[in-house]
């Protein structure tokens, strides 16, 4: 190591340390938690286990808020399956609403699909009242906050997903796989059906929870140079095959082909996957995402969760991601105004 180098390690030695008690999660460009010698002695580990035991604490202080059908399915699957969600009525108004209208849109190629989403934003919320009007709800927000672990506002948007395109490869959303080693929540209010053939959602039962099989196959992955595997598992976001599955007694991934009106809520620190398309098929939903410190106690406190603040924020990350595209990189191409369903989608 050069002396420049050494004075650079030196001088981020602090924040490295700091980075341990937050969601920093890449083995490939952190030193602490891609260090083997740290990992031998147990940190991964240990970081595992504080982050599941405050995401456990902090559910149980919010059980009490949410349906008990709803939070007994999720404690046994990692995930909950609401159909027929909202009104029919309300449901076809709040469909045609999207579907039928422009919104400013970006895109994300990977592999063979491409990714659309549009912001639920104030223009989006202030046409469409029975998507806010849903996304309101009591019941469902207790929901998002119990699977988050945190009294926060998710991101939400409008995603189209474009499968089976010719020219591209695989697909690395479509490898099961942990978004990350704690718990966050993913949600999709499904716009049309979604049969097998149209890469469904899917999830292996169970796998939400830091049982100690899962617990001896996190320390043991955490040991292996993440030079030498796939690049989103070494920057925390682990592949697991059939074996790691059998590893970890778990039953194999479960595709969920459901019709419109669906709502899916899920823990995505379990194992989940996009499913393999049969043709070129898009699959519309309402997309919602939330994560944050797992190493909080509290359960709220969030300022970008304020009304007002809470449906600017993609709009901001977006603009903060053009502005420094050349440091940080923007995935996110601006295709400008395009409805959820549309074919021109850019490669």
């Amino acid at each position: 190591m050069s002396l420049i180098n050494k004075a650079k390690a030196i001088a981020l030695a602090p924040i490295h340390v700091l980075q341990l008690g937050t969601s920093a999660k890449s083995f490939l460009d952190h030193p602490l938690i891609g260090s083997q010698r740290l990992n031998q002695m147990g940190l991964h580990r240990a970081r595992v286990r504080f982050a599941d035991a405050m995401c456990r604490w902090r559910r149980r202080r919010l059980a009490k808020h949410v349906r008990s059908d709803w939070r007994e399915a999720f404690d046994r699957d990692g995930f909950v399956v609401i159909e027929n969600v909202v009104p029919a009525a309300e449901f076809r108004k709040l469909r045609e609403a999207i579907l039928h209208s422009e919104w400013p849109a970006r895109e994300m190629r990977q592999g063979d699909a491409i990714t659309r989403r549009i912001a639920i934003d104030t223009e989006m919320l202030q046409v469409t009242p029975d998507l806010r009007r849903f996304l309101a709800r009591k019941d469902i927000n207790a929901l998002f906050h119990y699977v988050a672990s945190f009294r926060i506002t998710p991101l939400h948007y409008v995603q189209t997903i474009v499968s089976n395109l010719v020219g591209g490869g695989t697909d690395p959303q479509q490898v099961l796989h942990a978004d990350s080693f704690h718990a966050s929540m993913k949600a999709w209010l499904f716009l049309n059906p979604v049969a097998k053939e149209d890469g469904p959602f899917t999830y292996v039962r169970g796998s939400h929870r830091f049982t100690p099989k899962r617990m001896e196959w996190e320390h043991e992955r955490s040991l292996v140079d993440p030079r030498s595997i796939d690049r989103l598992s070494a920057r925390g976001s682990p592949r697991v095959d059939a074996s790691g599955l059998t590893q970890m007694g778990l039953p194999p991934a479960e595709a969920l082909a459901l019709p419109e009106n669906t709502l899916v809520v899920a823990d995505t620190s379990g194992f989940h996957a996009r499913g393999a398309a049969e043709k070129a098929r898009e699959r519309v939903e309402i997309w919602s995402y939330a994560r944050r410190n797992p190493f909080l106690p509290w359960l709220g406190g969030d300022p970008l969760s304020i009304p007002g603040i809470a449906e600017k924020r993609v709009g901001w990350l977006w603009s903060f991601r053009d502005r420094f595209e050349k440091t940080i990189g923007q995935p996110w191409q601006d295709v400008g105004r395009r409805r959820p369903m549309d074919d021109s989608a850019t490669g």
